[in-house]
Parts: C-alpha cells; sequence; structure tokens
C-alpha cells in the first residue's frame, strides 16, 4: 500500500488578492482634500475640513502601502501576475500619483514634509511610467478589449507634477512631466476612444472608469495654470472647455452605471470629480463667474456624496469579506 505523501496546495491567500486598484482609494481622498482647501480659500472658510481629510488621506496610504509591501514580499508571484496582467497594469502609477498628490496637499500645512514626500512621487512616477510604457510597447500582446479609460492614469500622473512643482522651485521639471503627460494624453484619447466606439463595451467592473475622461483635461487646466504664473490665456480656456465636453459625455452614460455591482474600479469616479471641482473654483476665480462658482460648489457637494459613499461601501466590502477576491 502506498501513502501519498504530497500535501494539497494550499489555496492563494486573501493576501495575493490585496490589488493595486487599493490605491484609487488614496487618490480620491487626496483630491477630496484638495477640492476643500480649494474651497476654503474661494470662500474664505477655516481649514478644518482639509487638515482631517489631509490626516485621513495619509492613514490610507500608510495603511495601502503596508499591505501591498507585505503583498509584494511574501507573495512575489501575486505582485508578478499583477504587474504583467492586461488591465491591471495602467493602476500602478496610481502609487507615486497619491505620493505627488499628498505632497501637493501637504504643501500649505507641512511645507518641509511635503518637498520630499512630492519629490520621492516625481521619481517614482518618471519610474513608473516608462516601465507601463515599456510594457505596453514590449513583446507582451494587447487585444482591444484590454484598454480602458484607465490607461490614462500613467499621463494624468504626468501633468500633477507641476501643480506643486513649481511652488516647490522645479519649473523645468515641471515642464518636462507636463510635456510628457499632454502627448501621451493625445495618443491614449485616440487609442481610448477607438475602443470605446469601434469594439465591445466596457465590462462592469471597468464601467465606471469612464470617469477618469474628465481628469486629464481638468488636471492639465490647473497644471498650465501653474506653469505659466495664473493666467488664464486661450490654451487654459480650451482645457476647461474640454473638461466640460467630458463631463457631459459621461453625464450621458451614467444611466449605465445603476445595477452594477460595487468593486474598488467605483473609486475611479471619485478622482475626476475633484479635479472637476477645483478646476471650476479656480477658473470661477479667475473669471469671476458667479455661475462657475456655483457649479464648483454643486461638484463639492457632488463630491463629497461620491467619496462619503465609497468610503462607507468599501468599509461594508471589507467586513463582508467582498474584496481581495479572485477574479
Amino acid at each position: 500500500m502506498t501513502i501519498a505523501t504530497d500535501a494539497p496546495e494550499a489555496p492563494p491567500s486573501r493576501l495575493a488578492h490585496f490589488p493595486v486598484t487599493f490605491f484609487a482609494t488614496v487618490m480620491g481622498l487626496a483630491g477630496l482634500t484638495l477640492a476643500l482647501h480649494r474651497a476654503e480659500l474661494s470662500f474664505g472658510w477655516p481649514h478644518t475640513a482639509s487638515h482631517v481629510a489631509l490626516v485621513l488621506t495619509v492613514a490610507d496610504f500608510i495603511a495601502v502601502a503596508a499591505v501591498f509591501t507585505t503583498k509584494a514580499l511574501r507573495e512575489p508571484g501575486a505582485f508578478r501576475a499583477e504587474w504583467h496582467h492586461p488591465v491591471k497594469l495602467a493602476f500602478f502609477p496610481a502609487i507615486s500619483i497619491s505620493l505627488l498628490l499628498i505632497g501637493t496637499a501637504a504643501r500649505p500645512v507641512w511645507p518641509e514634509l511635503a518637498h520630499p514626500v512630492w519629490y520621492a512621487g516625481m521619481l517614482a512616477q518618471g519610474a513608473l511610467t516608462l516601465a507601463v510604457l515599456s510594457g505596453w510597447i514590449g513583446r507582451r500582446p494587447f487585444q482591444p478589449m484590454h484598454i480602458s479609460p484607465a490607461w490614462f492614469i500613467p499621463a494624468v500622473g504626468n501633468v500633477v507634477v507641476p501643480v506643486a512643482g513649481v511652488s516647490f522651485g522645479h519649473p523645468e521639471i515641471s515642464w518636462l512631466f507636463f510635456s510628457a503627460g499632454m502627448l501621451f494624453w493625445i495618443v491614449l484619447l485616440t487609442l481610448v476612444m477607438n475602443r470605446l466606439i469601434f469594439h465591445d463595451p466596457l465590462p462592469g467592473r471597468l464601467y465606471p472608469t469612464l470617469a477618469i475622461l474628465i481628469a486629464p483635461p481638468a488636471v492639465g487646466f490647473l497644471a498650465w495654470l501653474q506653469l505659466i504664473g495664473g493666467q488664464l490665456d486661450a490654451f487654459a480656456h480650451m482645457l476647461y472647455g474640454i473638461t466640460l465636453v467630458f463631463l457631459g459625455l459621461v453625464l450621458t452614460q451614467a444611466p449605465g452605471f445603476r445595477n452594477l455591482p460595487f468593486a474598488l474600479s467605483w473609486w475611479a469616479l471619485s478622482f475626476p470629480v475633484a479635479a472637476l471641482t477645483i478646476a471650476t473654483l479656480r477658473y470661477a476665480e479667475l473669471t469671476g463667474s458667479r455661475g462657475h462658482e456655483m457649479a464648483g460648489t454643486v461638484f463639492l457637494l457632488a463630491l463629497i456624496a461620491i467619496v462619503a459613499g465609497l468610503v462607507l461601501r468599501t468599509a461594508l466590502a471589507i467586513l463582508r469579506g467582498e474584496i481581495c477576491q479572485p477574479e
């Protein structure tokens, strides 16, 4: 009689399924922090709300980064699989964008800490952008179904750099990243629109990423203002106008969001709405437009409701064990 000595292979732990998309929660909270700070400056409110949001953002980043780093060390196979995944690869720059946004949000509060955090984010963003682009044009075959608005994330991250980079005294670096971000936004916009128009609809889990269409021109508007000294020129007008065009396009697709199951990809709604809010309030300030000021207030209220709902739904999903499951 033979006795089997090989034990059955243990199933992957939940840690192995902790996704890089969790960093989208940090981007959303950081976007809320910056939007609250912009509103406080525009309306003369005390800075309490933005300070509380900043603390929550930093705490979220530390928690997510700690778990994701543990995953990379203990589950290297799962980490490599995520890096080589044709869809999830685009989410890795959310790590560096989180650092850039935290550095930007912390600049008025902790300037001594904010600069090195921003600098680390800038270096990481440059490295991750090159790594993701190299992965896209390497030997792996990509299909149209792999493309989604999430592919804008690396481009958006580059355009985030000048928002605080100019104030930190790095104008040349800011121009470099802005140029790269705008270039790849145009290239990726062509690819994404081709996929949305001529191929199968986005799957339910990726459908909320349509909101990312709003982010590149909105962030580009804010970065351009920093680069040229806050003047509302023709290019700034155009970027803000493009932001509103994509807002209208996303709103026409809003009925498709109903009845979709919750996933971390729903956090893709948060940062674009934050960028839209900040850009609108900034536009109102520069033009003296009461209408845009009111619109910015509406966007801010919508952003607060979106982030509150996402935090609640994410907490419930964690408690119910619906997150960190095999896909």
